[in-house]
Order: C-alpha cells, then sequence, then structure tokens
C-alpha cells in the first residue's frame, strides 16, 4: 500500500510539471506566432507584447526546474521514472530558449520598422517562420503522444529548415552586395532568420528527447547541419 502511495505521488506530482511545461509550450508557440505577425506587418506594438511576454515563459521554465527538482529528491525515482524527469527538463529548457529567440526576433523588428525594404525578404521570411512552427508543434504532439514515429519526421525535417535559411541568407548577401543601402537592413534580417532557424534545431531537440523518454536511447548525433553561414557573419548583441 505504502509502495502504491509513493507512486501514486509520484504521477501526481509528474502531471502537474508536464503540464506546465505544455503550458509553457503554448505559450512558446504563440510568441513564435506573433513575433513573425509583427515582422510581417512592422507592428510595433504586438512585438513590444512579445518581448514582455517572454518573462513568463522564464518563470515556467524556473518553476518546471524547481518542481522537477524537489521531486527527485523527495520521490527517489526509479531509473525509467528519473528518465522521464531528466528529459521533461531539458524540453523546458529548450523551450524556453525559443521563447528567447522569439523575443530576439521583436526586438530585431523595432529595429528594421521603417527601413528600407529587401524585396521577397519579408515574405520568405514568413514561409521560414511558418515551417518551423510546424516543427514546433508536430514535437510538442510527439511529446504528448510519447510518439516516437512522429519525433522522427520532425527530425528529418530540421535539414529542409537549413536549406530554407541558407537559401535566404545567400539572397539577403546578394541585396547586400548589390546595394550597401541594404546592409543594414539586411544585416538585421539575417540574424532574424538566424534565430528562426535555431528554433528548428530546439524543436528537433525535443523530438530527440521524447524518443529518450520512450526508448531510453538518444538518436544517433550524426543529422548532417546544413547551415554553412556560421563562419560568415557572426550576430551582434541587441540592446
Amino acid at each position: 500500500m505504502n509502495d502504491k502511495h509513493i507512486l501514486s505521488s509520484f504521477d501526481r506530482d509528474l502531471e502537474s510539471i508536464q503540464a506546465n511545461v505544455m503550458k509553457m509550450g503554448g505559450l512558446v508557440e504563440a510568441a513564435l506566432a506573433n513575433a513573425a505577425a509583427a515582422l510581417e506587418n512592422r507592428d510595433v506594438e504586438l512585438a513590444e507584447q512579445v518581448r514582455a511576454g517572454d518573462k513568463a515563459i522564464d518563470a515556467l521554465d524556473v518553476t518546471v526546474k524547481t518542481e522537477a527538482a524537489r521531486l527527485i529528491a523527495l520521490r527517489a525515482p526509479t531509473a525509467i521514472d528519473l528518465r522521464l524527469v531528466l528529459a521533461v527538463m531539458e524540453i523546458s529548457s529548450h523551450l524556453e530558449r525559443c521563447g528567447d529567440y522569439a523575443k530576439n526576433i521583436a526586438k530585431r523588428t523595432l529595429t528594421v520598422t521603417g527601413g528600407t525594404e529587401i524585396e521577397g525578404a519579408h515574405g520568405a521570411l514568413r514561409r521560414m517562420s511558418r515551417y518551423v512552427e510546424e516543427m514546433m508543434k508536430d514535437a510538442l504532439d510527439a511529446y504528448i503522444q510519447r510518439d516516437v514515429a512522429k519525433s522522427q519526421e520532425v527530425i528529418a525535417r530540421d535539414a529542409e529548415a537549413d536549406q530554407i535559411y541558407n537559401t535566404l541568407f545567400r539572397s539577403l548577401l546578394t541585396h547586400m552586395m548589390e546595394d550597401p543601402r541594404n546592409i543594414a537592413v539586411g544585416m538585421q534580417l539575417h540574424f532574424i532568420a538566424k534565430n528562426i532557424e535555431r528554433v528548428g534545431d530546439h524543436a528537433t531537440n525535443i523530438a530527440e528527447q521524447t524518443i529518450y523518454m520512450v526508448t531510453g536511447e538518444l538518436p544517433d548525433d550524426d543529422r548532417p547541419k546544413q547551415d554553412r553561414t556560421s563562419l560568415t557573419l557572426q550576430e551582434g548583441p541587441i540592446q
């Protein structure tokens, strides 16, 4: 009876933690969609809302980490249960970073609003955002459903996200080389694209953690990275 009571308490505590992770996921999905919409529509007010909303995501991450550490200390979970808790903590960290990327996109949006228009850039960024947002949605759905196959599909799609980013980077670089007046805005748009691409990486990492939760093994880290721009431009800080 005591073992059953402990098990029930563990399940209840873990369910509470996972509820907060899913709340984080919802906030991150909304932040990414709103950051993309703010950029596309030059909506300064919406961009500010995204920046302010990041505090709620950060607070949930702290709550998840605190509750998970308490769960490990009080319940002394078995190997399988410990794997679940550790994976949830990792997923929380990835979501927190995605919230940061949404905030960074919103910050950059404020710097490009009213600036030079680069033909096709905003449409390309919107398409890239939608692709990556769908990756994140599917990664979170796979986590909820403990769906290994769906997680593997998300991982496979990261190469396409990288390719979309590379194509956009080359386009921006061409515009900047052809007309120096495009350089300031082009650089900001590149950094926005890089933040979107990184969200795709974190969606992939969430999918990998789901596979780890279900199978006990992480996928081999041999997926080729298609991003070829990291040595070309280095992102500067946004104040």
